[in-house]
């Protein structure tokens, strides 16, 4: 697996309003990203940016602590899809187009970067799809296909960067990573901690009901049983993939089907709480 490198990115924010057009550039790379907020495209649809092909997301929010709501799509000229979601789509708060600032991508590219997106994002299971259809990926040459894995290498490592993280796969492999276990009566489950909090790891069990006083990331655990990422097993339910929690309470709490702390109820092989084992890493 290759390690991460450092990069540089570069964001112009176009108008002089923070929350209003953004430029996106990265150090090496062709390619341009564009945030548009909803409410500023009708002021800024005219500008030469939105003239080229691209692949291009959607975004909007179904609520405090919801997945959010993505569509993804491709555009020989970015703009007249643009126009057509501004006046036929009322979810979506911001678009992110993904263009060039030299050659264009030809439609087999931008049809390929849209195929894999959504591929990524049913995969991830971190976001709702509004596309209703999944595209094929269109034939590409080797050397072509080579180039355009290339560019969306870049896309997804800007994405997190700016707030998008609905493509990320959780850290399958674990090597070299302090594995912590939680287990009750039919249920077992082992996990570790992640840059944006805790991974259940895949095969784990929970618990099959939950308490009448469950409170806590319910809504959570329904939306994973619904989403297949919990299935029903012998006794209660199996992860189907590692899934990444928002927190190592809120993992454990869907796995034991009750509100936990789990950073109390998480323990590695020594029988060590996370929390103590937080606390050394600081201290260390």
């Amino acid at each position: 697996m290759n390690q991460p490198r450092p990069f540089n990115i570069r964001i112009l924010v176009a108008e002089g309003i923070p929350d209003g057009l953004r430029l996106v550039e990265k150090s090496n790379w062709v390619g341009l990203g564009i945030i548009c907020p909803r409410g500023r495209y009708p002021e800024v649809k005219k500008r030469s940016e939105f003239d080229g092909s691209g692949v291009y997301i959607l975004v909007g929010s179904e609520g405090e602590g919801e997945y959010p709501m993505l569509y993804v799509g491709e555009a020989e000229t970015v703009r007249d899809r643009l126009n057509s979601h501004y006046a036929n789509k009322d979810f979506w708060q911001q678009a992110i187009d993904f263009t060039t600032r030299g050659d264009p991508l030809n439609k087999a590219e931008v049809q390929y970067l849209e195929a894999r997106l959504i591929e990524l994002a049913r995969a991830s299971k971190r976001c709702r799809l509004d596309n209703q259809v999944d595209p094929q990926r269109p034939g590409l040459s080797e050397a072509d296909l080579a180039q355009v894995d290339g560019y969306l290498h870049e896309v997804l490592s800007l994405l997190p960067v700016i707030g998008i993280r609905a493509f990320e796969q959780a850290e399958a492999r674990v090597v070299g990573k302090t594995m912590f276990h939680w287990h009750g009566s039919g249920w077992e489950a082992w996990g570790y901690q992640t840059s944006n909090g805790f991974a259940v790891q895949k095969d784990s069990t929970a618990r099959g009901k939950t308490v009448p006083s469950m409170s806590t990331s319910i809504d959570v655990r329904e939306r994973l049983i619904s989403d297949g990422v919990l299935i029903e097993g012998k006794e209660g339910f199996v992860f189907t993939t590692d899934y990444e929690f928002s927190s190592p309470s809120q993992a454990a709490s869907v796995v034991a089907g009750r509100n936990t702390n789990g950073r109390e109820a998480w323990k590695d092989k020594k029988g060590v709480m996370l929390k103590t084992y937080q606390q050394r890493e600081v201290e260390g």
